[in-house]
């Protein structure tokens, strides 16, 4: 299958002026990966069908990126891959090249999501950071934030069941046509339809090691064990995460279980227990900004596609952006990595 030949550059490219500030921060991303082994993660697409030639997957990887970073959508991002100069030279695309249109930006996301390379460019480029000594293990911060489904939510169950012991809520409640992947929770006495995003974060550098999507009826506790890398010398993580069976695991691997104690009816937390609560509660916050960046800045306040898989394909290349952004901020310009 034929590519097509982008970043030849012309006259008109010589004399543009892309130095804008948003540029400058692109710039310095494209300096520190290392996009050959990026690339090779990405020979593991199927060719492209027949038809026109297509782009090159580096430079559509780069595009998606981009819809990651400023939270477009796949018609924005094609309006702003055509006019924006600092997209452009981000991409690799000259003055002259044409950009690719919508529909290939949604085939090339759908592509990664099928393949299962979203996982693969998440580690790969996890693995570049850890090798610049970012990922310091001192510690692992846990957390959940609910993600309202894309779609109107449904009628909400009159009289709901608790969650099974997998986790789950039963399957009656599922009552959406549209999304039949989203469920119904309740939360600070509120009702959600839609998804939860589990992370795990390096305590020291912010940077995320771990991340899953589960809908929204799943408790806390099911998938923290997937959030945990196994090398950190320790682990924090709110009371939704108290488990005597974790406590011990996480002891029994030279992990620090410093997991917030919940109290009962039958056994009242101590002064002792409160106040470990609150120097975990200190240690554990910094999680919070995570999920802010991710709904504030990266406008990801709800869900943008319908499905489970799809919305974990999406909650990974925005860890991976994420990633991406903060290595820039810990190694900048001048600086030593």
């Amino acid at each position: 299958m034929a590519y097509r030949q982008v970043g030849q550059p012309s006259f008109a490219d010589a004399l543009a002026s892309r130095r804008g500030k948003g540029g400058a921060v692109l710039r310095r991303i494209c300096e520190l990966v290392d996009w050959g082994a990026v690339e090779r993660v990405l020979c593991g697409l199927p060719e492209p069908e027949r038809g026109a030639p297509a782009y090159p997957r580096l430079v559509m990887f780069k595009a998606v990126l981009l819809q990651q970073w400023y939270g477009l959508s796949d018609p924005e991002l094609e309006e702003a891959l055509d006019d924006r100069a600092s997209f452009r030279d981000f991409c690799g695309f000259a003055l002259g090249d044409e950009t690719p249109d919508h529909t290939t930006i949604w085939r090339f996301r759908e592509a990664l999501q099928q393949a299962g390379l979203d996982e693969t460019l998440f580690a790969e480029m996890l693995r570049q950071i850890d090798a610049r000594g970012l990922v310091l293990r001192r510690g692992t911060l846990i957390d959940a934030s609910l993600i309202p489904a894309a779609v109107k939510p449904p009628k909400p169950p009159k009289d709901p069941l608790p969650p099974g012991p997998d986790g789950r809520a039963p399957s009656k409640l599922v009552n959406s046509e549209r999304d039949a992947d989203a469920r119904w929770t309740k939360k600070g006495g509120k009702r959600y339809f839609g998804y939860k995003a589990h992370v795990g974060v390096d305590q020291c550098s912010a940077i995320i090691r771990r991340s899953k999507l589960t809908d929204a009826a799943v408790n806390d506790t099911v998938p923290a064990d997937e959030l945990i890398s196994g090398d950190e010398k320790a682990v924090y993580a709110d009371q939704a995460y108290d488990k005597h069976e974790r406590r011990a695991g996480l002891a029994a691997r030279g992990i620090k279980p410093r997991l917030m104690f919940r109290p009962n009816k039958h056994h009242p937390l101590t002064e002792r227990k409160k106040r470990f609560n609150d120097a975990v509660g200190r240690r554990r916050a910094p999680v919070e900004q995570v999920f802010a960046r991710l709904k504030g800045v990266y406008g990801w306040a709800r869900a943008r596609y319908l499905g489970l898989a799809r919305n974990h394909t999406h909650l990974r290349l925005l860890c991976l952006a994420m990633n991406l952004k903060r290595w820039a901020v810990l190694c900048p310009a001048g600086g030593v990595a």
